[in-house]
C-alpha cells in the first residue's frame, strides 16, 4: 500500500519531470503554431500591408508631363505633400464630408434604435416566433448592397416606384425620392434596411448572455418589463450599443455603392457626392493614382481618429475603464 507521504514524493517527482527532449539533447522547440499562422500572415501582408504601403508610397508621387514623342508621356516623380496640399485645398473633397454628415445622422442613430428594438422586442419573454422573427430580420443583411440598390432604386423612380402610384391614384403626384429634399433620407433608407438585421443580432446575443435571474428578482421586486429594458437590458448591452454604434460609423464614412449605383438615376448625385466616390473618380477617370492614394490616406486616418475617439468617449460608459 502507497503511504500519503509516497503519493506526495511521486506528484512531485513527476510535476518536476524535465520537457522531453530532441535527439540531439536540446530542448524541443515546436514551430507548428508560426507554420499555422503563415498562411493567414501571408494573406494578411499580400492583401492589406503592401497595398497600404504602395498607396503611402503612390501619395508622395506626382505625374509630371515630360518630352517624348508627338504628345509626350507623363512620368511619376517624387513630390513630397503636394498632392496632401491638392486633397486638403479642394472644395469637393469637404462638401463630400458634409453630405456624408447629412447621411451619417440620418442612418447612424436609425439603424441603431431599430436594431435594439428589435433586439428588445425579441428578448421580451412573450414575444412568438422568435427564431422566424431573427430570420426574417437579419434576411436584407444577406442581400448584397448593389443588388438592395438597384432594388430600391426601382422602388424610388417615378415610372415603377409603387409608392408613387399609389399617391397618384389618391390624387397626388410622383415621390421624388431621388431628389432633393428625399434624396438624402432615400439613400439612407437602403443602409438602414440591410444593417438593422446585423447590428439586431449582436445586440440580441448580448442580451442573451445576461442571466436570467437578474431580470427574476427585478420582476419580483415589481418591475415592469418596460423598467426592465430601460434600467436593466439597455445599460448591460452598453459595450454591445458602441460595437454596433463602431460598425456603423466605419460603414457610413466607406459609403460608396448605394450612391454610386443610383447616381445614373438622378442628376442630384455627382461624381464627387461623398469622398469615396471622388476618390474613384480621380483614380480611374482622371487617371491620376497619386492624388487617389492621398485623398484614401487621409480619409483611412479620418476613420482612425473618429474610432479612437468614439472608444475614448464611451470607455468609462460602456466598459468600465479609466477614459
Amino acid at each position: 500500500m502507497t503511504t500519503n507521504s509516497g503519493v506526495s514524493t511521486a506528484v512531485r517527482a513527476t510535476e518536476l519531470r524535465p520537457l522531453p527532449r530532441a535527439r540531439n539533447g536540446r530542448r524541443r522547440n515546436t514551430f507548428a503554431p508560426y507554420v499555422l499562422l503563415s498562411p493567414a500572415l501571408l494573406l494578411y501582408a499580400v492583401f492589406l500591408l503592401i497595398p497600404i504601403g504602395y498607396a503611402i508610397y503612390l501619395s508622395f508621387q506626382g505625374l509630371r508631363l515630360v518630352a517624348g514623342g508627338a504628345f509626350g508621356k507623363r512620368q511619376q516623380v517624387f513630390v513630397g505633400f503636394d498632392n496632401y496640399h491638392t486633397t486638403l485645398a479642394d472644395p469637393e473633397f469637404y462638401s463630400g464630408f458634409g453630405r456624408l454628415a447629412i447621411y451619417g445622422l440620418i442612418a447612424v442613430p436609425v439603424t441603431l434604435g431599430l436594431a435594439l428594438l428589435f433586439a428588445l422586442l425579441i428578448d421580451h419573454p412573450k414575444t412568438r416566433a422568435k427564431s422566424f422573427s431573427r430570420t426574417a430580420i437579419f434576411i436584407p443583411y444577406a442581400v448584397p448592397g448593389v443588388v438592395a440598390s438597384l432594388l430600391w432604386g426601382f422602388m424610388y423612380l417615378p415610372s415603377t416606384s409603387p409608392f408613387s402610384y399609389i399617391s397618384k391614384t389618391m390624387g397626388g403626384g410622383s415621390i421624388p425620392f431621388l431628389n432633393l429634399p428625399l434624396l438624402f433620407p432615400s439613400v439612407a433608407n437602403i443602409a438602414i434596411w440591410g444593417g438593422v438585421g446585423f447590428n439586431m443580432i449582436i445586440i440580441y446575443t448580448a442580451l442573451r448572455a445576461v442571466p436570467a435571474d437578474i431580470y427574476e428578482s427585478a420582476r419580483i421586486d415589481g418591475a415592469s418589463e418596460w423598467q426592465i429594458a430601460l434600467r436593466i437590458k439597455i445599460p448591460l448591452v452598453a459595450p454591445a450599443l458602441v460595437l454596433t454604434g463602431l460598425f456603423s460609423l466605419i460603414g457610413t464614412l466607406q459609403v460608396y455603392g448605394e450612391p454610386t449605383t443610383l447616381s445614373p438615376m438622378t442628376a442630384d448625385i455627382t461624381q464627387t457626392w461623398v469622398p469615396l466616390m471622388k476618390i474613384y473618380r480621380d483614380a480611374f477617370t482622371r487617371d491620376d493614382l497619386p492624388l487617389a492614394s492621398a485623398a484614401s490616406v487621409l480619409l483611412a486616418l479620418g476613420i482612425v481618429v473618429v474610432s479612437v475617439l468614439l472608444l475614448l468617449a464611451t470607455q468609462r460608459r460602456a466598459f468600465g475603464g479609466n477614459s
